[in-house]
């Protein structure tokens, strides 16, 4: 219901007013763990953690349910399954009707929606932090009384089609990006769109969705993430007083493939009606806390590479912009993406657009050398170090939304990873030196670990066709 990416360091702040306490009843004392970097973390009976950072800067509160299940949890036959069941968390439970939940955070002058992602499923409220017991309440009452309606499932999963097709299958941009990723992942789940295969959507059926949801929707698969202006002792009251009741789960075990190692270039080709050629290339890589094929993984490698595609694509004045836009004219754009945190092992992935005298080969051309440049030459100390600044500076910002911080916890948790690394990320991108940038370049940037997808243009028949940049890894309404 909400396209965010992540890795794209994204910022979205929002803020409404109010003044007034927190709905929490009689004065009680509720112990808490022990306080760290102005977060303090939680853990319910039933095994649902809840982290709570108090922002005072404003009377208002952002909640955050993060579900530890996404597209890679899916397997082959029942893809698309994850953000489905999103969609149908908003049609009511045995005391909500539906739409009922959204109607009641507007009418208390509060905005929430949901977005599913390959790892995770999160359900968001912003709100005066005197609603912010009716947020929870709702939240708990889908978590464990949620009703699939047959007839509510059957207009959904048409609603859930056409956003398919319109973000892929009509997209040419998108249906290279679905195509890549199928060409790159062997056994990965990151195989599979998040918005799943046509196929499936057509034979999904509500007792597909009602046992997805029986599996994965429970405490102790969860993590309630709360900022703003609260106190942590009347937070973690109202999530016993609403989600303690609700039982856990026992069979929430997972086993997922691992990606073998590559062994030579991959490439696709897509030939679909379009305006522009398009091209694609992603290097397999690891992320934090794991390793790629087995080989092992330094601590400092992850942030070494997040600095080298930003030393590639981190503003104008990068080497992408600067030099393939700007002085050679190759490219109409091109890009550098990657992020350190994810579930699994991932791609740090280059995307352009040629310009009209050059092809989607000499686009590619261009791209590798600029690897084997990182790999040749170390990156100045002086480019080194205004990257960095630049970089800092975005998390710094990132963090003036309340909403960011709450992300940052929530997909740091669900991934499967320590939420205290948010707090050691800018000490890790700042201690990156330029040996470092060229090791990994070295060690993964390899054409053994290449994925090519290209969008090679057919004419268009209709003249009102227009394309539309590519999308991420992320899908909602």
């Amino acid at each position: 219901m909400f396209d965010l990416k992540l890795a794209g360091g994204l910022l979205l702040a929002l803020s409404l007013g109010g003044c007034a306490a927190l709905e929490t009843g009689p004065a009680q004392t509720v112990p808490v763990a022990a306080s760290e970097a102005g977060v303090t973390e939680y853990m319910l009976d039933n095994g649902m953690k809840v982290l709570v950072k108090p922002d005072h800067r404003a009377p208002v509160v952002v909640s955050q349910v993060w579900y530890k299940v996404g597209s890679s949890y899916e397997y082959p036959g029942i893809t698309g399954l994850s953000h489905v069941l999103e969609h149908m968390m908003f049609k009511g439970t045995k005391t909500v009707g539906p739409g009922e939940f959204s109607r009641i955070i507007a009418a208390k002058g509060g905005s929430e929606n949901a977005f599913t992602g390959r790892d995770y499923t999160a359900y968001f409220e912003t709100l005066s932090k005197q609603h912010l017991e009716t947020a929870l309440r709702l939240e708990a009452d889908r978590m464990h009384n949620l009703v699939l309606d047959p007839a509510e499932f059957a207009k959904e999963l048409e609603v859930v089609k056409e956003e398919r097709r319109l973000r892929t299958e009509d997209k040419p941009t998108g249906l290279t990006y679905e195509n890549f990723n199928a060409a790159a992942w062997r056994a990965s789940p990151y195989h599979n769109p998040v918005i799943g295969w046509m196929s499936d959507l057509d034979h999904m059926t509500v007792d597909d969705l009602a046992a997805w949801y029986q599996r994965w929707y429970a405490p102790n698969n969860a993590t309630l993430v709360v900022v703003g202006d609260v106190t942590p002792e009347a937070v973690v009251q109202l999530a016993r007083r609403h989600f303690g009741p609700i039982a856990p789960f026992d069979d929430l075990e997972l086993k997922t493939p691992v990606e073998p190692v590559q062994h030579g270039i991959s490439r696709v080709e897509v030939r679909v009606p379009a305006r522009q050629s398009y091209l694609m290339m992603g290097y397999k890589t690891p992320i934090v806390g794991s390793g790629v094929g087995g080989n092992g993984t330094e601590d400092w490698e992850p942030y070494a590479l997040y600095v080298l595609s930003a030393i590639l694509d981190g503003g104008s004045s990068a080497r992408f912009s600067r030099e393939l836009e700007r002085d050679r004219a190759i490219a109409a754009a091109a890009d550098a993406d990657y992020s350190p945190y994810s579930r699994l092992p991932d791609m740090l992935t280059l995307d352009g657009i040629p310009t009209d005298a050059h092809s989607t080969r000499e686009l590619e051309q261009a791209l590798l050398e600029q690897v084997e440049r990182l790999k040749s030459e170390p990156v100045s100390r002086a480019e080194l170090d205004r990257i960095v600044t630049q970089l800092v500076a975005g998390k710094v910002f990132e963090r003036d939304s309340m909403f960011y911080q709450a992300m940052q916890l929530g997909m740091l948790e669900t991934v499967g990873l320590d939420w205290r690394l948010s707090e050691q990320e800018l000490a890790s991108v700042r201690a990156v030196t330029p040996a470092q940038v060229q090791a990994v370049a070295r060690k993964y940037l390899t054409r053994d670990n290449l994925t090519v997808g290209e969008l090679v243009p057919l004419p268009i028949e209709s003249p009102t066709a227009t394309p539309r940049p590519a999308q991420g890894d992320q899908t909602g309404d």
